[in-house]
């Protein structure tokens, strides 16, 4: 974690953006990690990408795919991103604006923990662990990436080089876990945290409608792996 010990003030009063350095209990404590040298993308995975991905058949074949995805996959009958319409052999994307055409340039999102384990698969990589993804981000600052929350749409990389932040969650390959002598707060944070600290994955690098306060490179989303609804994406990490 890249977080230090804080005294939160839990009076009536209090707000988040009071305290800067304000941190949940999930990221707590500070530890060590060791890391093996790994390559991570320098961007997320495009709507064309991944297109190519549809297109060669990637949701019919079960080698790209986890055990429990595959059987999400069928029982689901899952055959694109949430949101993804095909019209007149073209690809429609609803969005917060409504309907309109795919743009292939923009990041995929709306994806689960299952198709973009599938993609990663597919193209011989894999999804970054949390820790890698903030041991690259750390050295990015979050103001370094636009906050427009008139905006609500993700970032095209001209507008974010890195797409780190304020653009899509990340899936990780991490499973949500407490930190070594990881401590719930008490009241409602520790209440929130602590108690789904099973079966989820963590997500990293904040969203277009993500509040400013909560973007830092040691935050942790976390969701379940069929999880599309959130504004989540995919970047690739291989070993190096």
């Amino acid at each position: 974690g890249d977080a230090s010990d804080v005294q939160v003030d839990d009076s009536p009063s209090f707000r988040f953006d009071d305290l800067p350095s304000f941190r949940f209990d999930n990221e707590l404590p500070r530890h060590q990690v060791r890391l093996y040298p790994f390559a991570l993308a320098d961007r997320l995975v495009t709507n064309g990408e991944y297109t190519a991905f549809i297109d060669a058949g990637g949701y019919n074949d079960p080698l790209h795919w986890l055990s429990e995805g595959w059987a999400w996959r069928c029982r689901e009958q899952i055959s694109q991103p949430l949101y993804w319409l095909r019209r007149a052999e073209q690809w429609w994307q609803y969005s917060l604006a409504g309907l309109h055409a795919l743009d292939p340039h923009a990041p995929v999102r709306h994806i689960s923990l299952f198709e973009a384990m599938a993609y990663a698969q597919w193209c011989g990589c894999r999804l970054a662990t949390e820790f890698e993804w903030e041991h690259a981000a750390a050295r990015v600052e979050p103001s370094d990436s636009v906050y427009d929350p008139t905006i609500l749409a993700p970032q095209s990389q001209s507008q974010s080089a890195d797409q780190l932040y304020n653009c899509l969650w990340q899936w990780t390959q991490s499973q949500y876990q407490p930190y070594p002598g990881y401590r719930p707060e008490a009241g409602a944070v520790g209440e929130y945290n602590g108690k789904f600290m099973s079966n989820q994955f963590v997500l990293r690098g904040g969203s277009c409608i993500t509040p400013p306060n909560h973007i830092r490179a040691s935050y942790r989303n976390f969701f379940p792996a069929a999880t599309r609804w959130q504004f989540s994406g995919i970047r690739m990490a291989k070993d190096d």
